[in-house]
C-alpha cells in the first residue's frame, strides 16, 4: 500500500482531504467543516450532546483492530448514547490525535468507517480538530441530536413496580474481545501461525463492530412508547443497573434465567473457564439499551422483536439483587470497566 506522511499535506490540507470526502444529510445543518464552528438549526427541539473519547492502548489495540472497524465505531460509541436518551443523532464532531505512526492512508480508512457510520445513522460530521500524539492515536467524537423535549428519555425516571427490559444479547463483545487477546498472545510467540476466528464471527463483529440500536428508538416511536428510564450498556449490566438505581433511588431485581446471552458467547465463556451470567452482567461493550417501563406499557413491549424483559425495580432498600437460576439471591456488584 502507498504510504502518505501526513506532514506533506499539513493540518489543514489533511482537513481538506476530509472534507472533501464528507456528504451532508441533515437540512439542520447550515455550516460543517470548514470555519471556527458548526452551525445547526435546531427550531424548537432540544439538542442532545455526548462526547466520548477512545486512546490506543486504552479502548483499542491495533494489532486486532481493523482502522476502517475502528473509525465506524468511534461513532457507534456516541450515536448509542443520543439514542439511550430517545434522541435522533443528527451531527458529530471528531478529533484525533495521530503519531508519528500513522500515515495519509491510514487516516484514509479511519474516516471510510467513519463515513459509513455516519451514512448509516444518518448523521453529519460537522467538524473536529487534529493534533499530534505522543501517546498512539487517541479519537474523540461528540454527537449531536434532536428531540422533543417530551420525548426525552434519563436514568431518574424509573419507580417501583416498573418493568426492566433489555434489548439484543450481553456478554459477546467481551468474550470477543478475549478471543482476540488471546490470538494475539498466541501470534507473538508464533508469527507464522494465523488467528482461528472463523468459529467466533459473531462474538468477534460485536467487539470490533457493534451497532446503535437506532431500530429500537424507531420502535418505540411506532408504538407509542417512552421509557422511564434507559441508558446504554457501554460498562457492563451490572454497573448500568447501579447507574439507573442510584440515579432513581431504587432497587433492581433481576432473573438470571431472563438475561439474554448467546449461544455462542455460552459456549466460548465455558471454553475460558468463565461463568456465562457474569460476563454479561461485567463485560461491558455491548452497546444494547437497557431500560424501563410502566407497569401499564407491559403489552407494548412483550411482543416487541430483539426485547427482553429480565426483571423488575424494587424499593431501594431492597438492594440491586439477582435471583439466580439455581434458586439463590445474589446482591449485584459493578464490577465493569473501570478508567482510573
Amino acid at each position: 500500500m502507498k504510504r502518505t506522511e501526513i506532514s506533506t499535506l499539513g493540518e489543514f490540507g489533511l482537513i481538506d482531504r476530509i472534507a472533501e470526502k464528507n456528504t451532508l444529510r441533515q437540512a439542520s445543518t447550515l455550516k460543517s467543516i470548514g470555519d471556527d464552528a458548526a452551525v445547526i438549526d435546531n427550531s424548537d427541539c432540544m439538542t442532545v450532546v455526548s462526547t466520548d473519547l477512545l486512546m490506543e492502548g486504552i479502548h483499542f489495540d491495533l494489532a486486532y483492530t481493523p482502522l476502517r472497524h475502528l473509525g465506524y465505531k468511534a461513532v457507534v460509541v456516541n450515536v448509542s448514547d443520543i439514542y439511550a436518551m430517545n434522541a435522533v443523532p443528527k451531527q458529530i464532531t471528531v478529533s484525533i490525535g495521530i503519531s508519528n505512526r500513522i500515515s495519509v492512508e491510514a487516516i484514509d480508512e479511519l474516516y471510510e468507517g467513519i463515513f459509513q457510520a455516519c451514512k448509516f445513522y444518518n448523521v453529519d460530521l460537522v467538524g473536529g480538530d487534529t493534533t499530534s500524539s505522543m501517546s498512539g492515536l487517541v479519537i474523540s467524537v461528540t454527537a449531536i441530536g434532536q428531540a422533543a423535549a417530551e420525548k426525552l428519555v434519563y436514568r431518574n425516571g424509573a419507580s417501583v413496580g416498573d418493568i426492566i427490559c433489555v434489548t439484543g444479547d450481553l456478554g459477546a463483545a467481551y468474550l470477543g474481545l478475549q478471543i482476540l487477546i488471546r490470538e494475539k498472545q498466541i501470534w507473538q510467540q508464533h508469527p507464522d501461525i494465523q488467528p482461528e476466528l472463523g468459529e467466533s464471527t459473531y462474538l468477534i463483529e460485536k467487539i470490533l463492530k457493534p451497532e446503535a440500536r437506532k431500530d429500537m428508538i424507531e420502535l418505540f416511536a411506532n408504538a407509542g412508547l417512552r421509557p422511564t428510564s434507559m441508558m446504554d450498556i457501554s460498562d457492563g449490566l451490572a454497573s448500568e443497573l447501579h447507574h439507573i438505581c442510584k440515579q432513581s433511588g431504587v432497587g433492581v431485581y433481576i432473573e438470571e434465567a431472563q438475561v439474554p446471552i448467546h449461544a455462542d458467547a455460552k459456549m466460548t465463556a465455558i471454553n475460558f473457564g468463565l461463568d456465562p451470567i457474569t460476563c454479561a452482567l461485567s463485560g461491558g461493550e455491548d452497546y444494547e439499551l437497557l431500560f424501563t417501563v410502566s407497569p401499564s406499557d407491559l403489552e407494548k413491549v412483550r411482543y416487541m422483536p430483539d426485547i427482553y424483559i429480565i426483571g423488575e425495580i424494587t424499593d431501594k432498600a431492597d438492594g440491586i439483587k439477582l435471583h439466580t437460576e439455581g434458586g439463590k439471591i445474589h446482591p449485584i456488584t459493578a464490577q465493569g470497566w473501570v478508567h482510573f
